[in-house]
């Protein structure tokens, strides 16, 4: 390991608006029964309460009133359903939303929402079909004049199917990574286990020490793959712990080149390069060895050459870049590249550790980027904010 040292000079929110599924509250509050405007007119002539045009809204929306004649029809709605407002506005719910479910039945008369029991409130969101076959997400709130009394108006959210298939495919993706990376471990260590149990008397010492080490080894595997997987769920749902201390960057960054010599790796094939002094870093030292041994791991597996470690002082706080000779990752991969399952070879690895990366970096308040090296190869470079936490700066 080489490590040269160089010296530098030190909305607001709109209020009173719900979500999609509850666009105008709660269901049984007092609302008067509203005028229903000439056909034609805009969809912002239903009264939803000042400074909120319907239009505005990212979901559809179709608003019926106590006759069960549509008296709001936003843009939205009209791009997720291709019909015109103009052809909604003014006609019955049934014949300006034509919906059908995935058995054929008319969800109109099936649901009956002027009918029925006067204790609902709505109903959930549910795949429907128009004429045609387009799918849309459908939700619908039952707003009343009183507690149980008739329907004052009817309340439909619309909503495109894109976006959840993207997240069904994106499911089904992870589960096929996840049975592909664990098959071929979980069948070494059972093939192993067997063969040991049934035929333990027959093998040598140093033949047993193999096939055990080989189980452990595919056991770390197993273990580290579970612990993604955990990382994956805790960014997406926005619950990755970030637990500050202060962390010395190059200590760690010359922890990890020492581990990889030790396995192996030709120390002159890592040159680190420090440009002091650094700013204290306050950060979660787990995390950033997860950072560290990702990155690196990534130039040693992918890359080629040297692999060069830059720590150094950076106006937002401290910037790590790490920059291989190898072939790099090419323009039109650039922007997938910390994206689930992208594998710039085929030399192994789950493609999730630059997606956990980018999460955790994000965590802490930082940014990560890639480009290419000076020598063509790869180059990630993480800026990692400088601060101590809130509850020493009061």
């Amino acid at each position: 390991m080489t490590v040269g040292t160089n010296s530098s000079p030190g909305a607001t929110g709109a209020t009173g608006t719900a979500g999609p599924a509850d666009p105008v509250g709660a269901a049984d509050d007092a609302v008067p029964a509203p005028e229903r405007p000439a056909p034609g007119a805009p969809a912002t002539a239903v009264g939803l309460g000042p400074g909120l045009d319907p239009d505005d809204l990212p979901d559809g929306l179709v608003v019926a009133d106590h006759t069960g004649q549509v008296i709001c029809f936003n843009r939205a709605a009209a791009r997720i359903t291709a019909i015109a407002p103009r052809e909604a506005l003014g006609a019955r719910i049934e014949r300006a939303l034509p919906l059908e479910d995935l058995e054929g039945r008319r969800w109109w008369a099936l649901t009956d929402p002027y009918g029925g029991l006067a204790t609902r409130r709505g109903q959930p969101e549910r795949n429907l079909l128009l004429p045609g076959g387009r799918e849309v997400l459908v939700s619908a709130r039952y707003v009343r004049t009183y507690p149980k009394g008739p329907l004052a108006r009817l309340v439909v959210s619309l909503r495109g199917t894109e976006a959840r298939r993207r997240t069904e495919r994106s499911h089904a993706e992870l589960i096929a990574t996840v049975a592909h990376e664990l098959r071929s471990p979980l069948t070494s260590v059972k093939g192993f286990t067997a063969t040991l149990l049934a035929k333990w008397e027959r093998f040598t010492d140093d033949q047993k020490r193999l096939m055990l080490e080989t189980v452990d080894a595919d056991a770390n595997r197993v273990t580290r793959l579970i612990a993604e997987l955990l990382d994956i769920s805790r960014i997406d749902s926005g619950r990755l712990e970030v637990r500050r201390q202060p962390v010395d960057i190059a200590t760690a960054v010359g922890r990890h080149v020492q581990a990889l010599t030790a396995n192996g790796q030709a120390p002159d094939r890592f040159l680190v390069r420090l440009t002091r002094p650094l700013p204290d870093l306050w950060a979660d030292p787990d995390k950033i060895d997860q950072i560290l041994g990702n990155l690196l791991e990534n130039a040693v597996r992918h890359g080629d050459g040297t692999v060069t470690i830059e720590v150094a002082p950076h106006e937002k706080g401290t910037a790590v870049t790490v920059t291989d000779e190898g072939p790099g990752i090419p323009e039109e991969s650039m922007s997938r590249v910390f994206t689930r399952f992208w594998r710039g070879s085929k030399r192994g690895g789950t493609g999730l550790g630059l997606y956990i990366v980018k999460g955790i970096v994000e965590a802490h308040g930082g940014t990560i980027t890639v480009g290419r090296g000076p020598g063509g190869g790869a180059e990630f470079r993480f800026v990692l904010p400088v601060g101590a936490p809130a509850y020493l700066s009061q």
